[in-house]
């Protein structure tokens, strides 16, 4: 098991180092202050507040619905239990989109009201200025290039993506134009580890893969997947490190019969 000797909190200099020493960098996303607080002990180096709380959450088929008042509250659930890892919150949909000084205003907010220490936000070179005004407001930003779930209607679904060349050289052009907007990293989804490794090596800063192969910077899961929490949800990257859905299923059967025979509370649970 890893262990974790340095407790200091890590600041988005310290992952930038990270990549030039060649430490890989662990990832994973937390919704609520329970999570969040086990997976930080556990020793990862960054905590997403991801728009994927639509999905493991509330039950959403894509990540569209949940706004920014809902992301806040995510994010104060999860700022109050961490201590080390530093912890990055999903701008949602249609909260930068629709002009950058909307953007601008909820990143602001999302920061002071979060509480987290930086915000990470989907596209590219379409959404340049916005980046580049958030982070001249003095915001921390991660980019986030690929397969784009805010996307997925115009995309058609949530398949590979970059596979034509053009896609490749428009990516690879994206993340060059992220990084001097900014950014002081970028998570890459879904793409062909061939291009997601073209992509670590075209920027200076780190790149955060899931579903992009090892040759990148880090990686990044969602938690509720790699605890097998969801137990219909399986694609070909997700590594699946425990079976939660049969522990928790298990002990709450259990719980329902010990109730169901009386068996529960016993004399010396009783007062």
């Amino acid at each position: 098991m890893y262990i974790v000797e340095d407790k200091k909190k890590i600041t988005t200099t310290r992952i930038r180092q990270m990549k030039q020493t060649g430490e890989k960098i662990a990832m994973l996303t937390a919704y609520d202050y329970t999570t969040a607080g086990l997976v930080d002990e556990a020793g990862v180096d960054m905590i997403l507040i991801g728009d994927s709380a639509a999905n493991v959450k509330a039950g959403y088929d894509t990540t569209l619905p949940i706004g920014v008042d809902e992301m806040i509250y995510h994010a104060r659930s999860v700022t109050r239990a961490v201590k080390r890892a530093l912890v990055v919150c999903d701008m949602p949909f249609g909260s930068y989109q629709i002009s950058a000084e909307d953007g601008v205003r909820n990143a602001v907010r999302m920061m002071k009201e979060g509480r987290v220490d930086a915000l990470k936000i989907e596209g590219g070179e379409e959404y340049s200025e916005v980046i580049s005004r958030i982070v001249t407001a003095g915001i921390p930003v991660v980019g986030h290039l690929g397969l784009t779930p805010q996307s997925v209607h115009q995309f058609g679904g949530y398949g590979l993506r970059a596979q034509q060349d053009s896609e490749v050289e428009k990516l690879l052009h994206d993340a060059q134009v992220l990084e001097k907007c900014g950014v002081f990293a970028i998570v890459v989804e879904k793409i062909p580890a061939a291009v997601a490794e073209r992509v670590a090596k075209a920027v200076s800063i780190p790149v955060i893969g899931i579903g992009a192969g090892s040759k990148v910077d880090g990686q990044v899961l969602v938690v509720d997947d790699m605890l097998g929490m969801n137990d219909g949800f399986k694609p070909k990257f997700l590594r699946v490190y425990a079976d939660l859905h049969k522990v928790i299923t298990n002990a709450v059967g259990t719980y329902v019969e010990d109730v169901k025979n009386v068996t529960f509370p016993s004399e010396s649970e009783s007062y």
